[in-house]
């Protein structure tokens, strides 16, 4: 697929960041997420916006952008896909940065100097795997209302929700040995790569507001990817080589929970007497969590 705009000088050594912005009919938020974009004091980036045919203005809009930022390195390439993570796995594959970072097209960077302190910082220097906080934000809500999601996780709290992906950056060699995104799971694939990623590295956390994630879109829980949710557990089993009696994966926090209680019930009636005795001692040591 040839890119139907590509421009800026691109150095003969790659760029540091690959910016992936997946795209269709996004043309009431994609000049802001551009500009956003363009308001880093950090430069060494690439911009690479993989549009799924959009029949709006959203191509144009970016050919505008293009146009009066000659400086800034944007390819965009458009064709089908069967979703945003679809999107996002063909842009990954076409990304030349030493680290990749995944923006919504409806969402925004918000601190200026926040690619400069997260790729600039003492951790970069050996991690896999950086993080931060974003501001969530309903469509139609205003910023000073929004929320700051999440802190510092710890894999109980990664298994219970996810790590905003609007937060996070990926060194490119280890995105690329541990896959792309599952399509199985429409709402959450990245919430299924992230416990993929954090089975094989130590995640690093940046205390920074990144970005602005307005919810709705993609944003959602486990009934909102039942497949996701009925699996979740078996996935953790695998990546993290558990039994289904890891205690983890029996509190009552955990979000796959009804999942692996379905599991052991299917091995046999004391498999799941077994679970339901471990999920009662944890009960004593979980406190419940108010659901995001």
């Amino acid at each position: 697929m040839k890119p139907t705009i590509q421009q800026g000088e691109k150095s003969e050594e790659m760029p540091k960041l690959s910016i992936i912005v997946a795209t269709l009919n996004s043309s009431s938020t994609i000049r802001s997420c551009l500009e956003s974009i363009k308001r880093q004091t950090f430069s060494d980036y690439e911009i690479v916006l993989q549009d799924g045919v959009s029949s709006d203005d959203t191509l144009a809009l970016v050919a505008e952008f293009a146009a009066s930022n000659k400086d800034i390195v944007i390819r965009v390439l458009q064709e089908r896909d069967s979703g945003a993570y679809d999107a996002m796995n063909k842009a990954m594959g076409r990304a030349t940065g030493e680290w990749i970072y995944f923006l919504g097209s409806d969402d925004e960077l918000y601190d200026p100097n926040g690619l400069s302190k997260m790729l600039g910082s003492p951790e970069a220097a050996d991690a896999d795997v950086l993080y931060s906080n974003v501001k969530m934000i309903e469509p139609n809500g205003e910023l000073q209302d929004a929320m700051v999601y999440d802190g510092p996780f710890n894999l109980k709290k990664l298994l219970r929700r996810n790590i905003a992906h609007q937060g996070m950056i990926y060194r490119r060699a280890f995105a690329k040995s541990v896959g792309e995104f599952n399509l199985r799971y429409r709402i959450l694939a990245d919430w299924d790569y992230n416990l993929r990623c954090w089975s094989r590295t130590k995640f690093r956390y940046i205390d920074v507001i990144l970005a602005v994630f307005r919810l709705g879109g993609l944003s959602g829980g486990c009934g909102d990817d039942p497949y996701f949710g009925q699996e979740v557990g078996r996935n953790a089993m695998e990546y993290f080589g558990w039994s289904m009696f890891h205690p983890l994966l029996n509190s009552r926090n955990f979000a796959g929970r009804t999942g692996i209680a379905k599991l052991q019930l299917s091995k046999s009636r004391v498999h799941f007497a077994v679970g339901k005795a471990i999920r009662a001692a944890m009960k004593l040591v979980d406190k419940p969590v108010a659901p995001q």
